[in-house]
């Protein structure tokens, strides 16, 4: 019987010999890894570890020379093209050290190249984000990426510090040493002991993927799209690149008549792309089964097959392709204008779009709806998952049902007709009369209802409150101002309320209801008046009687409301807000 064997070795390092290999190439980062460096609150924090001597993890290193799928850290030109260890676990700690320690921009999470500033305070050995009240400090260090960058002896950076508090106050001689220890501490960070535990080159692409995924399976740092992501690095690279370059480009303004993903909407992340392509390829809400499909793994015997594998990737290959494109990708959004929406600060779910985004190219590429018809089911269902919320509890399990419902249609008709009877079980006749004006009792600035209601304006082509002004042209994403075009205007004002009805109770005073978008020249002008004065003052700015009562009608306010209650008020109000976006989602009908 053979003996196992382990398939790695132990191995110390220092950090500043690790930090050498990253800066020639020996060391690189696999696509098995998110390419992002930490936060800059937990970079500090580690810092702070490592300076008071604290343990900060093992690393794990993979022993083997692999020309494909290999990320360096940092930019510019690498002395060894090809890394010789790549890092398997640990690549956050290591990119954010490097990024300190040699003074170096990486990539964040917005996919922009930046440096890590963190300053350190002498005095009592303190780490923090650097921020403009410590550029002004003369007391803090407000780049420690300074003192290895500089090239300084520590008693060369020592003496001109000391120097420099000197000017300001006499040092005692007890103080003077103490920031003398603590900056030879901070500088002997370069020496701080790493272990990692390096993969023999004999274990394959697939077992480190695997080993990468039991490790992490173990906290709480990775979920399952990125257990999946991880596959793609090993058996579809160009995949992976795929999502990331899709999420990069969303995030920069293109030039002109370039095509690019960038919209008003959303910047999704590839694992958001990723969990739309698993959507429309395999019918799964759920990601936890899918890692073992893609593996190839045969759901009857448990065995894996690399045929089977194969064709689990080319499903989603032929999934992705259709995600990714980019006149798919603008059709959608043009669903989500046509549904009275007009950017990503009236979308309260990224879910809610995203699995929209699902079902327009399951209705588009599976069962080729014509476009117009389409349109409006897409956007009417996007309406609906957003005001109901509908996937902000246990998303991925609420996909999973909705999918399942659609999973053996034969035709367009059967799928326009499933995606009716869903959005008709939650718009019921009680929804509307009953929970809907019962949501509204709400001072959540990102209440879905209160965007369904800013979308029901624009449908119903509401103009802004005292004004002549269309809502939908001031809330167009294009139009760049120095100041919002429109404000979210109390109607019964924070000070009224609390001098007049004793009201105090800032969520009270902040209701939904209390609320209306005017343009801001009118905001300052009403300022805190009593409504039963500015009222009568600013009726003048509409002429036309049957303007000002369709105005009234468009902005749910009852007749005479001045001169109610403010509850009475809340309450009438409600009920017609209510009724509101009920008109705006039968413009969709």
């Amino acid at each position: 019987m053979s003996e196992l064997k382990t398939c790695f070795k132990k191995v110390d390092y220092e950090l500043s010999g690790l930090l050498h290999y990253i800066e020639i190439g020996d060391i690189g980062l696999p696509d098995i890894q998110r390419p992002f460096v930490w936060e800059n609150t937990k970079v500090r924090d580690l810092f702070d570890s490592m300076y008071r001597g604290f343990p900060v993890g093992y690393l794990l290193f993979w022993e083997n020379v692999v020309a494909n799928g290999v990320r360096q850290i940092g930019s510019g030109e690498k002395a060894h093209v090809i890394p010789n260890r790549l890092i398997v676990d640990g690549q956050q700690r290591l990119t954010s050290l490097y990024a300190v320690i040699k003074g170096k921009k990486v990539l964040d999470a917005s996919y922009k190249y930046r440096y890590v500033e963190i300053a350190f305070r002498p005095r009592d050995g303190k780490f923090s984000v650097t921020d403009a009240a410590i550029r002004r400090d003369p007391e803090w260090i407000n780049n420690i990426s300074e003192i290895w960058a500089s090239g300084k002896s520590s008693h060369k950076i020592v003496k001109e510090y000391i120097e420099k508090i000197n000017q300001r106050t006499t040092l005692t001689d007890d103080e003077e040493e103490l920031i003398s220890n603590n900056l030879d501490r901070l500088f002997d960070i370069q020496k701080y002991p790493f272990t990692a535990l390096e993969i023999s080159s004999i274990v394959d692409e697939e077992e480190v993927a695997d080993i990468f995924v039991r490790i992490n399976s173990e906290g709480v740092t990775l979920n399952q799209a990125d257990f999946i992501l991880t596959l793609l690095s090993v058996f579809w690279d160009e995949g992976r690149k795929a999502l990331e370059d899709f999420s990069r480009f969303s995030r920069i303004v293109p030039e002109s008549g370039t095509p690019s993903p960038y919209n008003y909407f959303i910047k999704p992340y590839p694992d958001q792309l990723l969990r739309v392509a698993i959507a429309l390829g395999f019918g799964r809400g759920k990601l936890k089964s899918v890692y073992q499909i893609l593996r190839g793994k045969d759901p009857e015997t448990g065995a894996y097959s690399t045929q089977k594998r194969d064709e689990q990737f080319e499903i989603l290959q032929k999934a992705q392709d259709q995600v990714l494109n980019l006149t798919n990708w603008h059709q959608f959004m043009s669903c989500l204008i046509g549904a009275g929406f007009r950017g990503e600060e009236m979308i309260s779910s990224q879910n809610a779009l995203l699995y929209a985004y699902a079902f327009y190219l399951m209705g588009r590429t599976r069962f080729h709806i014509p476009e117009h018809i389409l349109q409006k089911l897409i956007g009417r269902w996007f309406f609906a998952s957003s005001l109901t919320a509908r996937y902000s509890m246990a998303p991925e399990s609420t996909m999973d049902s909705d999918l399942i419902h659609l999973k053996d249609l034969q035709s367009g008709d059967l799928f326009i007709q499933e995606l009716e009877e869903m959005i008709a079980g939650a718009l019921t006749n009680d929804f509307w009369n009953i929970t809907l004006p019962m949501g509204l009792e709400s001072s959540s600035s990102r209440s879905p209802i209160y965007f369904a209601y800013l979308s029901s304006q624009i449908l119903l082509h509401a103009p802004v409150l005292f004004s002549h002004k269309i809502i939908a042209d001031l809330m167009d994403p294009m139009l760049k101002t120095v100041k919002k075009p429109l404000e979210k205007h109390h109607l019964f004002p924070r000070a009224w309320l609390e001098n007049n009805e004793k009201i105090k109770d800032i969520r009270m005073i902040n209701q939904i209801a209390n609320f209306a978008l005017i343009e801001w020249p009118d905001n300052i002008d009403i300022s805190d008046g009593d409504p039963r004065r500015y009222i009568p003052e600013i009726r003048g700015h509409v002429k036309d009687e049957n303007a000002w009562k369709k105005m009234l009608e468009l902005h749910a306010l009852p007749e005479q409301w001045e001169n109610m209650t403010y509850l009475e008020f809340l309450a009438k109000r409600r009920y017609l807000m209510a009724q509101i976006i009920r008109k705006g989602y039968e413009c969709l009908l």
